[in-house]
């Protein structure tokens, strides 16, 4: 006898006793050691990364060359088997970063296995989830961030879902199963398992036989005998722009044999633009006169020194008359200084891209501050935004040289 004699008695029966003792359906087990994920760069009927993105409604995405022939032979999804024509197929536009890595053009961020990834249907521009969200579906905003074309909620293709992986799945990828192929595959089969490689290792691979090729064409340089040519129209040291450092030239060839024997000492020289802005203690002014009104501007000359001379440089010259805002996004940004319609170009030298000034006071904080805008780190030109909001998610991407 006791208090505890009836506490484990029950009036049920539990999931687990039905489940093993009672005749009840056994849990169901999957075998997650079958899953093959496919990367969302790579064409899912040749499995390698693409050139020429097509994708489905479905959001499966191949490359031009791989589908072409396969639709031609069985006209029917590689993935699922139901019928496909060429079409159905809509043709993605992928932006690129400086470093060659596939991210969104509104947002910047780069793409991973990690990311929401969508597309446009009527333009085949391919965005993160998260911009389409904030600036299209709860703005009401039903027209493409890029261009400006409208489109309906229904042309939105999922083309990467990170809560749907099974989509990536290769073991259930219906033209493995039934081993369809075509004749290019066919011719090379011999060499497939050579170039599956994932893009972790693909991108290792590449930066390790640049960086070899890189370091010996140095060494050959080097050792190749003979006394180093002389520089190209060196710049002339004087007060103004001699550096408080020296090129090192003394200590290079003590400590290594490949430098040619050194025993002077040489100042370094500073260029044009480092000497010309430490004289700069002030903040510039601009007014933009347009179509509505006109915009006083403040910019930031001391803090952005290189991005406020591009900038006045465009505007004393005339660069930027007539030229339009080309993007207007509600409740975002107000674009514009391209007058050519192919990217702009800096002030400097053959309109290279110069490098950001990014400065942790300068943010992207309130309403009319201006920015430059970029296609990825250090390629600033001559295009530029003007805020409506506060854009927290652009700090640190964008120079915000005025307001």
């Amino acid at each position: 006898m006791g208090k505890k004699q009836h506490q484990s008695d029950k009036t049920y029966v539990s999931a687990n006793e039905y489940a093993w003792y009672y005749g009840g359906k056994n849990a169901e087990k999957t075998d997650r050691t079958a899953f093959r994920r496919l990367p969302f760069d790579h064409c899912a009927l040749s499995l390698q990364p693409f050139h020429d993105p097509y994708a489905t409604w479905d959001g499966h995405v191949f490359d031009l060359s791989a589908i072409l022939p396969y639709i031609q032979k069985y006209s029917n999804n590689p993935i699922n088997g139901k019928p496909l024509d060429l079409k159905s197929l809509i043709r993605l536009k992928f932006s690129k970063n400086q470093k060659g890595e596939y991210h969104c053009p509104i947002t910047y961020k780069v793409f991973t296995i990690n990311s929401h990834i969508v597309a446009i249907a009527t333009t085949g521009n391919v965005y993160s989830g998260d911009a389409v969200n904030e600036l299209n579906i709860k703005q009401k905003n039903w027209k493409d961030l890029m261009d400006d074309t409208p489109f309906k909620r229904t042309d939105i293709i999922t083309i990467q879902d990170p809560n749907d992986v099974e989509k990536f799945n290769i073991t259930n990828f219906f033209h493995l199963q039934h081993n369809l192929t075509t004749k290019e595959d066919e011719d090379t089969s011999n060499t497939r398992n050579l170039r599956v490689l994932n893009s972790m290792t693909s991108d290792a691979l590449k930066e390790l036989e640049s960086s070899y090729s890189q370091k010996q064409k140095e060494f050959i340089e080097k050792v190749s005998g003979g006394e180093p040519e002389p520089e190209k129209n060196k710049k002339a040291l004087d007060s103004v722009n001699v550096a408080n450092y020296s090129l090192g030239k003394v200590g290079a060839s003590l400590t290594s044999t490949i430098f040619q024997v050194s025993t002077k000492q040489e100042a370094a020289v500073l260029d044009e633009y480092t000497v010309k802005y430490k004289y700069v203690k002030k903040k510039g002014y601009a007014r933009l006169v347009t179509n509505f009104g006109d915009l006083n501007l403040e910019l930031f000359c001391q803090e952005c020194p290189k991005t406020c001379d591009n900038f006045l440089t465009h505007v004393t010259n005339g660069y930027y008359k007539g030229t339009i805002f080309h993007r207007l996004i509600k409740h975002f940004v107000l674009q514009g200084g391209d007058p050519t319609g192919t990217g702009g170009e800096s002030a400097f030298p053959d309109g290279k891209p110069f490098e950001d000034e990014i400065r942790p006071q300068l943010t992207h904080s309130g309403r009319g501050f201006l920015s430059m805008a970029n296609s990825g780190a250090n390629t600033n030109k001559s295009q530029f935004f003007l805020s409506f909001r506060s854009c927290k998610h652009l700090d640190g991407k964008h120079t915000v040289f005025g307001k």
